[in-house]
């Protein structure tokens, strides 16, 4: 019997320590390629224009384009894919508290001034008395969006400092506006039916609008809402995580960003 057991301890070892490496991302994934979840615009592309930087390193990336912005951190944290390149931290903590993940940040890469769109008016002081608005609604961009009409005195918020302020916030709203609320995405489709509309400047872009010349209301410089690489606790310290890390923030990333772009995203680094 003993001479069997020993045997059967030793496989026994292996297997166990074969599964902790899988787990913590550690030696045995290193030649294999990182799935990066990531919005199309810009995120896609800048992650595009860095394969090859990568690829010298050893780095292979997959990157999966979502257009919404749940399933990029649900995946992230169902271990489905590795890492997510499409939110802000004031996102990532509402998406955490609310959905019970324990996501981290990276590293901070761009800014996309959050703006304000219309179809209808050339500018924000044209707004009829009783206008239809549509913002985001997940509570965030919700919050920015309600923000940036603050700070433009369309509005004013029980606490402005408040990053996460909703409806119930707004304390006047002289104008009358209309609100309704929708998925990020669903905003640049909704632009012709509606007075004004607060989008992301992701979709934005992907919908053919220029942020810098197009819309009536724009966040500068300073805003707070920086695009964040995400992943997991146990994957965060991965190298082939922190080459990427380097990667999004290095001189060539500045430079595309810069020349692509136009201001209408702007980097964070």
């Amino acid at each position: 019997m003993k001479k069997y057991l020993l045997p059967l301890v030793t496989a026994l070892a292996v297997v166990l320590a074969g599964c902790s490496h899988g787990e913590s991302g550690g030696a045995a994934d290193a030649g294999k390629p990182l799935t990066v979840a990531a919005t199309p615009v810009p995120h896609a592309e800048i992650l595009k224009e860095i394969r090859p930087l990568l690829a010298k390193q050893g780095v292979e990336i997959e990157i999966k384009v979502f257009t919404d912005y749940v399933q990029p951190n649900m995946q992230v944290a169902q271990k489905q894919l590795d890492v997510n390149f499409f939110q802000t931290e004031p996102y990532l903590d509402a998406f955490n508290r609310e959905r019970g993940t324990n996501l981290v940040k990276v590293v901070g890469v761009h800014i996309e001034p959050f703006g304000a769109y219309s179809r209808k008016f050339k500018s924000i002081d044209q707004l009829p008395d009783g206008a239809n608005v549509v913002i985001p609604n997940d509570p965030s961009n919700n919050s920015r969006a309600l923000l940036l009409l603050a700070k433009h005195n369309l509005i004013t918020l029980k606490n402005p400092g408040d990053k996460l302020a909703t409806l119930k916030d707004v304390d006047q709203n002289p104008k009358h506006l209309k609100f309704r609320e929708l998925e990020a995405a669903m905003l640049p489709r909704v632009l012709d039916e509606v007075d004004l509309a607060l989008i992301n400047t992701n979709y934005a872009l992907a919908a053919g609008l220029n942020p810098v010349k197009d819309a009536l209301l724009i966040e500068d410089k300073d805003s707070p809402y920086v695009n964040f690489l995400v992943s997991r606790p146990d994957n965060k310290d991965d190298p082939r995580v922190q080459k990427l890390a380097a990667a999004l923030t290095s001189p060539e990333v500045k430079a595309f960003i810069e020349k692509t772009y136009n201001g209408a995203v702007l980097p964070a680094f």
